[in-house]
């Protein structure tokens, strides 16, 4: 391991918006993020795999009258967001380090008023399909965290990805209301809905011609 991300890892063993393994913390904030953490009454947004947090940072800057949490594993990429908050002094703003199959072990039911899933990995292999983070396994776990009338958000790169997500819509695997989607976002009704936030990997898709996809629903 580099001295860098070694570096890094020190920093976030010490700095309180990150919730990671090892601190007294982790696993211990079910239903009690805004009470416990944030130390108030705001709703809460969180984001998976949100990488190096260019999505959950940007929000927290745009919207200081909500909490927000980043997902993610990879605890190098969770510190440059964290040094951001730090350095911007977001104090809304946090970041846990878990796996995203794990996230029911951090948050408590209907906990969570809105959730971001930003350009995940689309594991396009048959055998993969239950690994999908708009997979139904998943999906089952954000119905459970998420307060009623809660909004999924999701955009991708992955023309696969969201028409998988749009067939189980259509198919009544999932079930949902208020349901908006859109191809191409930036040539849209809901470009606004953007707020104009882009994460390193968004912009390297855009940059390549891709199209980026968007889709908001409720559960039914």
């Amino acid at each position: 391991m580099g001295r860098k991300k070694l570096e890094r890892f020190e920093d976030n063993a010490v700095r309180y918006n990150v919730v990671e393994n090892g601190k007294a913390c982790f696993g211990q904030l079910v239903g009690k993020w805004r009470d416990y953490h944030f130390k108030n009454e705001k709703p809460l947004v969180v984001e998976l795999g949100c990488g190096r947090g260019e999505y959950t940072t940007g929000l927290g800057e745009k919207f200081p009258d909500r909490n927000f949490v980043g997902v993610d594993i990879k605890g190098a990429r969770i510190w440059v967001g964290s040094n951001y908050a730090v350095e911007n002094q977001l104090d809304n703003v946090a970041f846990l380090r878990t796996k995203i199959e794990q996230i029911v072990d951090h948050f408590g039911e209907n906990e969570i008023s809105e959730l971001w899933i930003t350009f995940p990995d689309p594991r396009p292999k048959d055998k993969d399909e239950k690994r999908r983070l708009t997979s139904p396994r998943f999906m089952e776990m954000y119905r459970k965290l998420l307060a009623e009338d809660g909004w999924v958000k999701f955009k991708t790169d992955s023309t696969f990805l969201f028409d998988y997500t749009l067939e189980l819509i259509e198919t009544g695997q999932l079930k949902v209301k208020n349901m908006s989607s859109t191809h191409k976002l930036y040539d849209s009704e809901y470009m606004d809905e953007h707020f104009g936030v882009k994460t390193k990997y968004e912009q390297l898709f855009y940059d390549k011609g891709e199209d980026i996809k968007y889709m908001k629903f409720q559960f039914a």
